[in-house]
Protein backbone atom coordinates (compact mmCIF):
# COMPACT_ATOMS: atom_id res chain seq x y z
CA UNK A 1 0.00 0.00 0.00
CA UNK A 2 2.80 2.38 0.98
CA UNK A 3 4.70 1.42 -2.16
CA UNK A 4 1.69 2.19 -4.33
CA UNK A 5 1.16 5.50 -2.55
CA UNK A 6 4.83 6.38 -3.03
CA UNK A 7 4.63 5.56 -6.74
CA UNK A 8 1.50 7.71 -7.17
CA UNK A 9 3.10 10.63 -5.33
CA UNK A 10 6.26 10.26 -7.37
CA UNK A 11 4.29 10.26 -10.64
CA UNK A 12 2.30 13.32 -9.58
CA UNK A 13 5.51 15.15 -8.63
CA UNK A 14 7.27 14.14 -11.83
CA UNK A 15 4.29 15.04 -14.01
CA UNK A 16 3.94 18.38 -12.28
CA UNK A 17 7.66 19.12 -12.69
CA UNK A 18 7.57 18.25 -16.40
CA UNK A 19 4.45 20.34 -16.87
CA UNK A 20 6.12 23.33 -15.22
CA UNK A 21 9.12 23.36 -17.56
CA UNK A 22 7.20 24.36 -20.67
CA UNK A 23 5.47 27.11 -18.67
CA UNK A 24 8.82 28.43 -17.52
CA UNK A 25 10.15 28.27 -21.06
CA UNK A 26 6.97 29.89 -22.33
CA UNK A 27 7.35 32.73 -19.83
CA UNK A 28 10.98 33.19 -20.83
CA UNK A 29 9.95 33.21 -24.48
CA UNK A 30 7.24 35.81 -23.84
CA UNK A 31 9.72 37.94 -21.88
CA UNK A 32 12.26 37.73 -24.71
CA UNK A 33 9.62 38.75 -27.24
CA UNK A 34 8.56 41.68 -25.05
CA UNK A 35 12.20 42.77 -24.65
CA UNK A 36 12.71 42.56 -28.41
CA UNK A 37 9.60 44.66 -29.02
CA UNK A 38 10.83 47.27 -26.51
CA UNK A 39 14.27 47.39 -28.16
CA UNK A 40 12.75 47.66 -31.63
CA UNK A 41 10.45 50.45 -30.42
CA UNK A 42 13.40 52.28 -28.83
CA UNK A 43 15.47 52.02 -32.03
CA UNK A 44 12.51 53.20 -34.10
CA UNK A 45 12.03 56.22 -31.82
CA UNK A 46 15.72 57.14 -31.93
CA UNK A 47 15.71 56.70 -35.69
CA UNK A 48 12.86 59.24 -35.82
CA UNK A 49 14.77 61.61 -33.57
CA UNK A 50 13.13 60.88 -30.20
CA UNK A 51 14.26 59.46 -26.87
CA UNK A 52 11.15 58.05 -25.14
CA UNK A 53 10.42 58.57 -21.44
CA UNK A 54 7.34 57.87 -19.31
CA UNK A 55 5.09 60.73 -20.39
CA UNK A 56 7.03 62.46 -23.17
CA UNK A 57 9.58 61.95 -25.90
CA UNK A 58 12.71 64.12 -25.86
CA UNK A 59 13.41 65.63 -29.28
CA UNK A 60 17.01 64.90 -30.33
CA UNK A 61 16.96 67.65 -32.98
CA UNK A 62 17.51 70.32 -30.35
CA UNK A 63 20.51 68.83 -28.51
CA UNK A 64 23.38 70.17 -30.66
CA UNK A 65 23.51 72.05 -33.98
CA UNK A 66 25.88 74.47 -35.63
CA UNK A 67 25.53 77.25 -38.20
CA UNK A 68 27.43 80.36 -39.22
CA UNK A 69 25.08 82.82 -37.47
CA UNK A 70 24.46 81.12 -34.10
CA UNK A 71 27.64 79.08 -33.86
CA UNK A 72 26.81 76.16 -31.60
CA UNK A 73 23.10 75.92 -30.86
CA UNK A 74 22.00 73.65 -28.05
CA UNK A 75 18.88 73.08 -26.00
CA UNK A 76 16.05 70.76 -25.05
CA UNK A 77 12.67 69.98 -26.56
CA UNK A 78 10.05 67.30 -26.62
CA UNK A 79 6.47 66.21 -27.11
CA UNK A 80 4.12 64.41 -24.75
CA UNK A 81 3.04 60.86 -25.61
CA UNK A 82 -0.15 58.80 -25.30
CA UNK A 83 0.59 57.92 -21.66
CA UNK A 84 0.28 61.62 -20.88
CA UNK A 85 -2.92 61.90 -22.94
CA UNK A 86 -4.39 60.44 -26.11
CA UNK A 87 -6.39 63.61 -26.74
CA UNK A 88 -3.98 66.39 -25.78
CA UNK A 89 -0.29 66.98 -26.46
CA UNK A 90 2.35 69.58 -25.63
CA UNK A 91 5.18 70.25 -28.07
CA UNK A 92 7.86 72.75 -27.05
CA UNK A 93 11.59 73.53 -27.10
CA UNK A 94 14.16 76.00 -25.75
CA UNK A 95 17.59 76.51 -27.36
CA UNK A 96 20.52 78.90 -27.02
CA UNK A 97 22.97 80.17 -29.67
CA UNK A 98 26.46 80.79 -28.31
CA UNK A 99 27.58 83.11 -31.12
CA UNK A 100 24.53 85.40 -31.28
CA UNK A 101 23.98 84.94 -27.51
CA UNK A 102 20.22 84.58 -27.82
CA UNK A 103 17.54 82.15 -26.68
CA UNK A 104 14.98 80.77 -29.15
CA UNK A 105 11.89 78.82 -28.22
CA UNK A 106 8.50 77.47 -29.16
CA UNK A 107 5.50 76.87 -26.95
CA UNK A 108 2.90 74.68 -28.60
CA UNK A 109 0.20 72.13 -28.08
CA UNK A 110 -2.76 70.48 -29.69
CA UNK A 111 -5.92 68.49 -29.12
CA UNK A 112 -7.44 65.72 -31.21
CA UNK A 113 -11.00 66.31 -32.36
CA UNK A 114 -11.50 63.10 -34.37
CA UNK A 115 -9.57 59.85 -33.91
CA UNK A 116 -10.52 57.89 -37.10
CA UNK A 117 -9.29 60.73 -39.36
CA UNK A 118 -6.47 61.66 -36.92
CA UNK A 119 -7.64 65.28 -36.92
CA UNK A 120 -5.71 67.61 -34.61
CA UNK A 121 -5.96 71.33 -33.93
CA UNK A 122 -2.55 72.75 -33.03
CA UNK A 123 -1.57 76.11 -31.52
CA UNK A 124 1.97 77.48 -31.32
CA UNK A 125 4.04 80.54 -30.48
CA UNK A 126 7.56 80.52 -31.96
CA UNK A 127 10.47 82.93 -31.52
CA UNK A 128 13.32 81.57 -33.66
CA UNK A 129 15.34 81.84 -36.88
CA UNK A 130 14.49 80.63 -40.38
CA UNK A 131 16.75 80.29 -43.41
CA UNK A 132 16.01 82.92 -46.04
CA UNK A 133 14.79 81.34 -49.28
CA UNK A 134 13.81 78.01 -47.71
CA UNK A 135 10.39 76.54 -48.37
CA UNK A 136 8.99 73.66 -46.30
CA UNK A 137 5.85 71.59 -46.76
CA UNK A 138 3.52 71.42 -43.75
CA UNK A 139 2.64 67.79 -44.42
CA UNK A 140 6.20 66.53 -44.57
CA UNK A 141 6.74 63.67 -42.22
CA UNK A 142 9.07 64.52 -39.40
CA UNK A 143 12.51 63.93 -40.87
CA UNK A 144 15.52 63.40 -38.65
CA UNK A 145 19.25 63.02 -39.27
CA UNK A 146 21.94 62.93 -36.61
CA UNK A 147 23.16 66.22 -38.02
CA UNK A 148 22.02 68.38 -40.91
CA UNK A 149 24.92 68.93 -43.34
CA UNK A 150 23.65 72.12 -45.04
CA UNK A 151 23.03 73.78 -41.69
CA UNK A 152 26.76 73.96 -40.93
CA UNK A 153 27.40 76.61 -43.60
CA UNK A 154 24.17 78.67 -43.67
CA UNK A 155 24.63 82.31 -42.71
CA UNK A 156 21.50 83.99 -44.15
CA UNK A 157 18.73 83.84 -41.55
CA UNK A 158 15.79 86.01 -40.61
CA UNK A 159 14.31 86.22 -37.14
CA UNK A 160 10.61 85.57 -36.83
CA UNK A 161 8.01 85.64 -34.09
CA UNK A 162 5.11 83.52 -35.33
CA UNK A 163 1.72 82.77 -33.80
CA UNK A 164 -0.04 79.95 -35.65
CA UNK A 165 -3.12 77.75 -35.59
CA UNK A 166 -3.16 74.61 -37.74
CA UNK A 167 -5.47 71.71 -38.50
CA UNK A 168 -4.04 68.27 -39.37
CA UNK A 169 -6.50 65.98 -41.14
CA UNK A 170 -6.19 62.65 -42.93
CA UNK A 171 -8.66 62.79 -45.82
CA UNK A 172 -7.87 59.14 -46.59
CA UNK A 173 -5.02 56.72 -45.99
CA UNK A 174 -3.41 58.01 -49.19
CA UNK A 175 -4.15 61.73 -48.77
CA UNK A 176 -2.96 63.87 -45.85
CA UNK A 177 -3.73 67.54 -45.37
CA UNK A 178 -2.72 70.38 -43.11
CA UNK A 179 -4.10 73.91 -43.04
CA UNK A 180 -2.42 76.77 -41.18
CA UNK A 181 -3.08 80.43 -40.45
CA UNK A 182 -0.10 82.36 -39.09
CA UNK A 183 0.89 85.87 -38.02
CA UNK A 184 4.62 86.62 -38.27
CA UNK A 185 6.96 89.49 -37.45
CA UNK A 186 10.01 89.21 -39.74
CA UNK A 187 13.42 90.76 -39.00
CA UNK A 188 16.31 89.83 -41.36
CA UNK A 189 19.67 89.41 -39.60
CA UNK A 190 21.51 90.81 -42.66
CA UNK A 191 21.49 94.07 -44.62
CA UNK A 192 18.29 93.90 -46.64
CA UNK A 193 15.54 96.30 -47.65
CA UNK A 194 12.36 95.49 -49.57
CA UNK A 195 11.29 98.49 -51.64
CA UNK A 196 7.61 98.75 -52.53
CA UNK A 197 5.60 101.80 -53.66
CA UNK A 198 8.35 104.24 -52.66
CA UNK A 199 8.48 102.75 -49.16
CA UNK A 200 11.40 100.77 -47.75
CA UNK A 201 10.88 97.81 -45.39
CA UNK A 202 13.63 96.20 -43.35
CA UNK A 203 11.25 94.56 -40.88
CA UNK A 204 7.67 93.67 -41.74
CA UNK A 205 4.55 91.81 -40.62
CA UNK A 206 2.94 88.96 -42.55
CA UNK A 207 -0.43 87.23 -42.26
CA UNK A 208 -0.42 83.97 -44.22
CA UNK A 209 -2.83 81.13 -44.89
CA UNK A 210 -1.48 77.79 -46.09
CA UNK A 211 -2.96 74.50 -47.21
CA UNK A 212 -0.75 71.50 -47.90
CA UNK A 213 -1.71 68.15 -49.44
CA UNK A 214 0.40 64.99 -49.59
CA UNK A 215 -0.83 62.20 -51.86
CA UNK A 216 0.73 58.73 -51.79
CA UNK A 217 -1.52 56.74 -54.17
CA UNK A 218 0.69 53.64 -54.35
CA UNK A 219 1.58 53.20 -50.67
CA UNK A 220 -0.10 50.45 -48.67
CA UNK A 221 -1.26 50.84 -45.07
CA UNK A 222 -2.30 48.72 -42.11
CA UNK A 223 -3.90 49.30 -38.71
CA UNK A 224 -1.27 48.94 -35.97
CA UNK A 225 -2.40 49.58 -32.38
CA UNK A 226 -5.52 51.34 -33.67
CA UNK A 227 -3.43 53.63 -35.88
CA UNK A 228 -2.79 53.74 -39.59
CA UNK A 229 0.86 53.01 -40.41
CA UNK A 230 2.66 52.72 -43.73
CA UNK A 231 3.50 49.11 -44.61
CA UNK A 232 4.89 49.66 -48.11
CA UNK A 233 6.21 53.06 -49.19
CA UNK A 234 4.91 53.30 -52.75
CA UNK A 235 5.95 55.70 -55.49
CA UNK A 236 5.43 58.19 -56.98
CA UNK A 237 4.45 60.60 -54.20
CA UNK A 238 3.05 64.09 -54.72
CA UNK A 239 2.98 67.14 -52.45
CA UNK A 240 1.23 70.45 -53.18
CA UNK A 241 1.16 73.56 -51.01
CA UNK A 242 -0.67 76.86 -51.52
CA UNK A 243 0.27 80.00 -49.57
CA UNK A 244 -1.59 83.29 -49.52
CA UNK A 245 -0.26 86.43 -47.83
CA UNK A 246 -3.02 88.93 -47.09
CA UNK A 247 -2.33 92.64 -46.67
CA UNK A 248 -3.98 94.68 -43.87
CA UNK A 249 -5.20 91.57 -42.02
CA UNK A 250 -3.84 91.89 -38.44
CA UNK A 251 -1.40 94.53 -39.70
CA UNK A 252 0.11 92.51 -42.54
CA UNK A 253 2.20 94.57 -44.98
CA UNK A 254 2.06 92.55 -48.24
CA UNK A 255 -0.20 90.65 -50.62
CA UNK A 256 1.45 87.64 -52.25
CA UNK A 257 0.75 84.08 -53.38
CA UNK A 258 2.92 80.97 -53.59
CA UNK A 259 2.49 77.52 -55.12
CA UNK A 260 4.96 74.77 -54.20
CA UNK A 261 5.03 71.30 -55.72
CA UNK A 262 7.16 68.19 -55.27
CA UNK A 263 7.04 64.68 -56.68
CA UNK A 264 9.32 61.76 -55.83
CA UNK A 265 9.64 58.62 -57.94
CA UNK A 266 11.71 55.58 -57.06
CA UNK A 267 12.50 52.48 -59.12
CA UNK A 268 13.73 49.36 -57.34
CA UNK A 269 15.66 47.18 -59.80
CA UNK A 270 16.03 43.40 -59.68
CA UNK A 271 19.78 43.66 -59.05
CA UNK A 272 19.08 45.65 -55.82
CA UNK A 273 20.00 48.93 -57.49
CA UNK A 274 17.70 51.93 -56.90
CA UNK A 275 16.95 54.94 -59.08
CA UNK A 276 15.40 57.98 -57.39
CA UNK A 277 14.01 61.05 -59.17
CA UNK A 278 12.95 64.21 -57.31
CA UNK A 279 11.24 67.16 -58.99
CA UNK A 280 10.59 70.35 -57.01
CA UNK A 281 9.00 73.54 -58.34
CA UNK A 282 7.75 76.79 -56.87
CA UNK A 283 6.31 80.09 -58.00
CA UNK A 284 5.69 83.26 -55.98
CA UNK A 285 3.69 86.23 -57.21
CA UNK A 286 2.75 89.62 -55.83
CA UNK A 287 4.63 91.52 -53.13
CA UNK A 288 6.92 88.73 -51.93
CA UNK A 289 10.01 89.70 -49.88
CA UNK A 290 13.30 87.80 -50.32
CA UNK A 291 12.77 85.95 -47.04
CA UNK A 292 9.87 84.07 -48.65
CA UNK A 293 11.31 83.53 -52.14
CA UNK A 294 13.41 80.53 -53.25
CA UNK A 295 17.01 79.46 -53.32
CA UNK A 296 17.90 76.18 -55.03
CA UNK A 297 19.34 74.26 -52.02
CA UNK A 298 22.97 75.50 -52.33
CA UNK A 299 25.67 73.86 -50.20
CA UNK A 300 29.02 75.38 -51.17
CA UNK A 301 31.05 77.84 -49.09
CA UNK A 302 32.56 80.91 -50.74
CA UNK A 303 36.23 80.07 -50.17
CA UNK A 304 39.32 80.23 -52.37
CA UNK A 305 40.39 76.57 -52.72
CA UNK A 306 38.72 73.16 -52.91
CA UNK A 307 40.18 72.11 -49.54
CA UNK A 308 38.90 75.28 -47.86
CA UNK A 309 35.43 74.42 -49.17
CA UNK A 310 35.68 70.83 -47.92
CA UNK A 311 32.67 70.14 -45.69
CA UNK A 312 29.76 67.67 -45.56
CA UNK A 313 27.51 67.01 -48.56
CA UNK A 314 23.76 67.41 -48.09
CA UNK A 315 21.09 64.87 -48.93
CA UNK A 316 19.34 66.85 -51.68
CA UNK A 317 21.49 69.97 -52.15
CA UNK A 318 23.54 71.42 -55.00
CA UNK A 319 27.10 70.84 -53.82
CA UNK A 320 28.79 73.21 -56.31
CA UNK A 321 26.27 76.06 -55.91
CA UNK A 322 27.51 78.76 -53.54
CA UNK A 323 25.35 80.01 -50.68
CA UNK A 324 23.36 83.13 -51.56
CA UNK A 325 24.50 82.89 -55.21
CA UNK A 326 20.98 82.64 -56.70
CA UNK A 327 17.42 83.53 -55.68
CA UNK A 328 14.21 83.14 -57.70
CA UNK A 329 10.52 83.92 -57.54
CA UNK A 330 9.90 80.90 -59.75
CA UNK A 331 12.17 77.89 -60.00
CA UNK A 332 12.38 74.18 -60.65
CA UNK A 333 14.96 71.56 -59.71
CA UNK A 334 15.43 67.99 -60.92
CA UNK A 335 17.63 65.50 -59.09
CA UNK A 336 18.55 62.05 -60.36
CA UNK A 337 20.24 59.49 -58.13
CA UNK A 338 21.20 55.94 -59.07
CA UNK A 339 22.28 53.72 -56.16
CA UNK A 340 24.27 50.64 -57.12
CA UNK A 341 23.95 47.47 -55.06
CA UNK A 342 26.21 47.81 -51.99
CA UNK A 343 29.60 46.14 -52.33
CA UNK A 344 29.62 43.36 -49.72
CA UNK A 345 33.27 43.34 -48.71
CA UNK A 346 32.37 41.96 -45.27
CA UNK A 347 29.28 41.73 -43.05
CA UNK A 348 29.98 45.18 -41.59
CA UNK A 349 31.75 46.85 -44.51
CA UNK A 350 29.31 47.47 -47.37
CA UNK A 351 30.17 50.70 -49.21
CA UNK A 352 27.73 51.93 -51.85
CA UNK A 353 28.37 53.91 -55.04
CA UNK A 354 25.76 56.52 -56.06
CA UNK A 355 25.73 58.45 -59.36
CA UNK A 356 24.10 61.89 -59.14
CA UNK A 357 22.94 64.58 -61.58
CA UNK A 358 21.18 67.80 -60.58
CA UNK A 359 19.59 70.57 -62.63
CA UNK A 360 17.98 73.90 -61.71
CA UNK A 361 16.32 76.75 -63.59
CA UNK A 362 14.58 79.90 -62.37
CA UNK A 363 13.94 83.59 -62.77
CA UNK A 364 12.93 86.71 -60.86
CA UNK A 365 10.77 89.67 -61.75
CA UNK A 366 11.22 93.06 -60.07
CA UNK A 367 14.71 92.17 -58.87
CA UNK A 368 15.29 95.86 -58.06
CA UNK A 369 12.83 95.57 -55.14
CA UNK A 370 15.46 93.62 -53.19
CA UNK A 371 18.24 95.92 -52.01
CA UNK A 372 21.29 95.47 -49.79
CA UNK A 373 22.16 91.96 -50.97
CA UNK A 374 23.78 90.84 -54.23
CA UNK A 375 22.61 87.68 -55.98
CA UNK A 376 22.04 86.26 -59.44
CA UNK A 377 19.24 84.38 -61.16
CA UNK A 378 19.28 81.06 -63.01
CA UNK A 379 17.48 81.68 -66.33
CA UNK A 380 19.93 79.29 -67.98
CA UNK A 381 20.07 75.66 -66.92
CA UNK A 382 22.29 75.09 -63.89
CA UNK A 383 23.92 71.64 -64.07
CA UNK A 384 26.12 69.53 -61.83
CA UNK A 385 26.97 65.82 -61.82
CA UNK A 386 29.09 63.57 -59.69
CA UNK A 387 29.13 60.55 -57.43
CA UNK A 388 29.19 59.48 -53.80
CA UNK A 389 30.87 56.51 -52.14
CA UNK A 390 28.86 56.10 -48.95
CA UNK A 391 29.40 54.18 -45.71
CA UNK A 392 33.16 53.78 -45.97
CA UNK A 393 33.75 54.20 -42.23
CA UNK A 394 31.22 54.69 -39.40
CA UNK A 395 28.64 56.02 -41.85
CA UNK A 396 31.06 58.47 -43.47
CA UNK A 397 31.88 58.49 -47.16
CA UNK A 398 33.13 60.80 -49.91
CA UNK A 399 31.38 62.99 -52.49
CA UNK A 400 32.59 64.56 -55.74
CA UNK A 401 30.56 66.97 -57.90
CA UNK A 402 31.39 69.05 -60.99
CA UNK A 403 29.56 72.17 -62.22
CA UNK A 404 29.10 72.56 -65.97
CA UNK A 405 26.80 74.11 -68.57
CA UNK A 406 25.40 77.64 -68.48
CA UNK A 407 26.94 78.54 -65.10
CA UNK A 408 30.36 76.92 -65.51
CA UNK A 409 32.94 79.23 -63.86
CA UNK A 410 36.17 80.40 -65.57
CA UNK A 411 38.45 78.94 -62.89
CA UNK A 412 38.36 75.14 -63.06
CA UNK A 413 38.64 74.41 -59.34
CA UNK A 414 35.71 76.75 -58.57
CA UNK A 415 33.46 74.23 -60.38
CA UNK A 416 34.55 71.29 -58.20
CA UNK A 417 33.12 70.22 -54.84
CA UNK A 418 34.83 67.45 -52.86
CA UNK A 419 33.19 66.61 -49.51
CA UNK A 420 32.35 64.08 -46.85
CA UNK A 421 29.02 62.26 -46.86
CA UNK A 422 27.29 60.88 -43.79
CA UNK A 423 24.66 58.15 -43.98
CA UNK A 424 23.48 56.06 -41.08
CA UNK A 425 20.23 54.21 -40.46
CA UNK A 426 18.85 52.45 -37.38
Amino acid sequence: MLKNLFVVLFLIFATNSIAQKPNSREKDSIKNVQDSIKKADLIKNIGNGFMPFNYFKADLRYLVKFNQYEGFRTGLGGITNDRFSERFRINTYLVYGFKDKAFKYRIGGGFRVDEPSNTWINLSYTDDLSETGSSNFLTDKRFFTFFEPRLLNIDLFHKHITKAIAIEHRLSNHLLSETQFALSKIDPTYEYNFVLDDRTYHTFDLSTAKISLQWSPFSTFDIVKDRVETVVDGYPKFTLQLTQGVKSVFGSDFNFSKIDFRTIQQFNHKNDAITKITLVAGIAGGETPLTHLYHAYPNNITKETILQRFSVAGLNSFETMYFNEFFSDKFSTLQLKHYLKPFKISERFKPQLVFISRYAVGNMRSIDRHQGINFGTIEKLYSESGFEINKLLFGFGLSFAYRYGGYHLPKLEDNIAFKFTFNISL
